[in-house]
């Protein structure tokens, strides 16, 4: 089995990409929302002002209190979508319960969507037109690329249809000549579907919830889940102990696709840049 590591091809990508960054004529910006102070998202939006440091990006940030109304953040990505030395602009999720996402989401330029999650963009990717990805998706498509994992003609099992992760990578994957399955909650003979897959994609968001009896011998596996054990420990949707013994290669958690999410948003952004 071999360990996928995320940090060395993220590493790799960011040296990349820095040099299209100096090259670019011009300064590149990346603005960012965190509305409330969802101790998560804070930590998740300083890794990103950190990342846009390392490879040149302007970082601007907008912290907005937790009670701010609909009307004062769609007034800011107005300003933001109007600003043309903006060309990505993030709004952090999760959102307070009382803001609409679908709603604010939207009201981004779709040129300037770096996080991939419009209408626009799931539409292009449907039709298999070139346009922005959702960078955790994208992410693990560079991650079989930097590893010569070629997906064409390959049964690829997806467990999660939600619109960040399953759905983009469905597309991703069926762009890229695989057959796709996409699993979720309703599925029936579950464990049978995952056995069959040479590329099993875990994105549920339940601790160890894949074990070594749901993997073909040899199957490529990739950890999309986060998760925190009772102990305080980082874990993933896959049972690493048992499913290494199967996997022909395997993504760690953390340090698998985590750190490819952010690389990927940067790397949208330089692209939002460049079509300009």
């Amino acid at each position: 089995m071999k360990l996928i590591d995320g940090k060395a091809h993220s590493k790799r990508l960011r040296r990349e990409l820095k040099e299209k960054v100096s090259a670019y004529k011009g300064q590149i910006g990346l603005a960012v929302i965190l509305i409330g102070e969802d101790p998560a998202s804070q930590v998740y939006v300083r890794n990103k002002i950190k990342a846009c440091e390392e490879v040149g990006i302007r970082s601007d940030s907008y912290y907005l209190p937790a009670d701010v109304s609909q009307e004062e953040v769609l007034k800011l990505i107005s300003a933001l979508n109007e600003d043309r030395g903006v060309h990505g602009i993030l709004v952090q999720l999760p959102l307070p319960k009382h803001l609409n996402a679908d709603v604010i989401l939207k009201a981004i330029a779709p040129e300037k969507d770096v996080d991939g999650f419009g209408d626009l963009p799931i539409g292009a990717l449907a039709k298999g037109k070139p346009t922005v990805v959702s960078c955790t998706p994208f992410g693990v498509m560079k991650l079989l690329e930097g590893e010569g994992i070629s997906v064409a003609g390959k049964h690829a099992v997806i467990l999660g249809r939600s619109n960040i992760v399953g759905k983009p990578m469905a597309m991703l994957l069926l762009n890229a000549d695989a057959t796709v399955t996409i699993c979720h909650s309703k599925t029936e003979h579950l464990k049978e579907i995952c056995a069959s897959a040479d590329l099993l994609i875990a994105a549920i968001g339940k601790p160890r919830f894949v074990t070594g009896d749901m993997v073909k011998e040899g199957a490529v596996v990739i950890d999309v889940g986060i998760n925190r054990t009772q102990e305080g420990k980082l874990c993933g949707d896959v049972d690493f102990e048992s499913v290494q013994r199967k996997a022909s290669f395997l993504t760690p958690v953390p340090g698998g696709v985590g750190p490819m999410t952010i690389t990927m948003l940067l790397w949208n952004t330089y692209l939002a840049a460049a079509r300009t």
